[in-house]
């Protein structure tokens, strides 16, 4: 696999950073993830402009952000011939400098990371059958907006969950629901669907953001709104969005059972989903 590193692809063998990296010693960096279907980066822009609020929230000196895409269009095209669903990640730190918690100086230049894998294949069954997931209090810091690698909270609540035998956990702050350790998260009440909003304590996704954009259309009225967890047991629907997951069903919380299998609503955002993407990616082509 090539990566892009500092300038320059090379070779994943090949490409390393500095013990000194601050990404490496304090977490001092921020990502992104996109998604390639067909080759063609889906929601390319509003993911440039997330990254571009996460280095500024970071207090991180802003990047060319045509070399960003340059690079992504380099990546998409080196690895769409063969895969040509993958996934791009991009990571930005402070750079290398001796360790110290006091931000370097202005001559320490960012490390600069891009690579493209294959995507995933869609697990169907999963999608059909929907997810387990727990509830776990919320012990990340104040500022989950910005799009940050430090992310040992959302490790350490996947991998409770992972020992309780669910798939994901979702993070509850003063009784309200907020969102899982890795993607948005919606309920549906009686034909609407809801959506905890965006604050300090969510990440505003691009998948969550195109949801809410596609729903009107298909017929499911929005509200973004707060709910507890006893309106999430009580939801008709319970579904995850994000880059990976896109639209992925859960049907058991806390080991309590609330629907068998995958709801309408979420079918008919997967679907209406799956037909943007169709879109983006002709136009992408220029079919």
């Amino acid at each position: 696999m090539r990566v892009f590193l500092n300038g320059r692809f090379v070779d994943e063998s090949e490409a390393a950073i500095s013990f000194d990296d601050r990404g490496f010693l304090f977490g001092d960096a921020v990502y992104e993830v996109i998604h390639l279907y067909d080759g063609v980066p889906y929601r390319l822009d509003p993911h440039l402009k997330r990254l571009e609020r996460s280095l500024a929230g970071a207090m991180m000196e802003p990047v060319d952000m045509s070399l960003i895409t340059r690079v992504i269009q380099d990546l998409a095209g080196r690895e769409g011939r063969e895969d040509p669903d993958a996934i791009i990640y991009i990571e930005i730190t402070r750079g290398a400098a001796p360790r110290n918690h006091m931000f370097p100086g202005p001559d320490v230049r960012p490390t600069i990371l891009l690579w493209c894998r294959p995507a995933p294949p869609p697990d169907e069954a999963r999608v059909e059958k929907g997810i387990s997931v727990i509830t776990v209090a919320d012990d990340r810091w104040a500022k989950c907006w910005i799009k940050t690698v430090n992310l040992l909270p959302n490790v350490m609540a996947k991998e409770r969950a992972r020992r309780a035998g669910a798939d994901d956990a979702l993070f509850v702050r003063d009784g309200m629901v907020l969102e899982s350790t890795a993607s948005n998260l919606f309920i549906v009440v009686k034909g609407v669907l809801k959506t905890a909003p965006v604050t300090n304590y969510i990440l505003p996704g691009i998948t969550r953001a195109t949801v809410l954009e596609l729903a009107p259309g298909v017929g499911v009225p929005v509200r973004e709104e707060p709910f507890s967890v006893d309106e999430l047991m009580a939801a008709d629907e319970v579904f995850l969005s994000g880059t990976t997951s896109e639209v992925l069903p859960v049907t058991m919380v806390d080991q309590k059972t609330l629907r068998e299998g995958r709801g309408p609503v979420a079918k008919k955002l997967k679907a209406a989903l799956q037909e943007d993407v169709r879109r983006e990616v002709a136009a992408g082509r220029g079919d």
